[in-house]
């Protein structure tokens, strides 16, 4: 077995934890890159995807990986989870340590109407 990076080690012990916590709740994982900011509401007890946003924007021109980008994607996510019924999640956030875009996009999904 290889050994695994520090940030996959993290990502294991969060993700862990959240399953033991999570009761049922669909989970609202977040993923980061240098460009962009991805998020998605995810049924684990069905295995599918509820909802999902990004900054990456097809056809035109993508907003960007700032923290405005990242607090747009979290009400996107927030509406769309709204359409689909979903109005409590449990937030993964990964490897990524809980601050500057990851914290934007919570903030806005919090304040767009989902709880956790």
């Amino acid at each position: 077995m290889a050994k695994l990076s520090l940030f996959d080690r993290r990502r294991r012990r969060v993700r862990t934890a959240l399953k033991a916590r999570a009761g049922g709740r669909p989970r609202l994982s977040v993923h980061r890159t240098g460009r962009h900011i991805y998020a998605q509401i995810i049924d684990d007890a069905a295995g599918r995807t509820v909802a999902s946003a990004s900054s990456l924007v097809k056809g035109e021109k993508s907003i960007g990986a700032n923290l405005e980008a990242a607090a747009l994607v979290g009400k996107q996510i927030a509406e769309k989870a709204k359409e689909a019924g979903v109005t409590t999640v449990v937030f993964d956030r990964g490897g990524y340590l809980f601050h500057g875009r990851v914290k934007a996009l919570a903030d806005a999904a919090r304040e767009g109407g989902l709880e956790f």
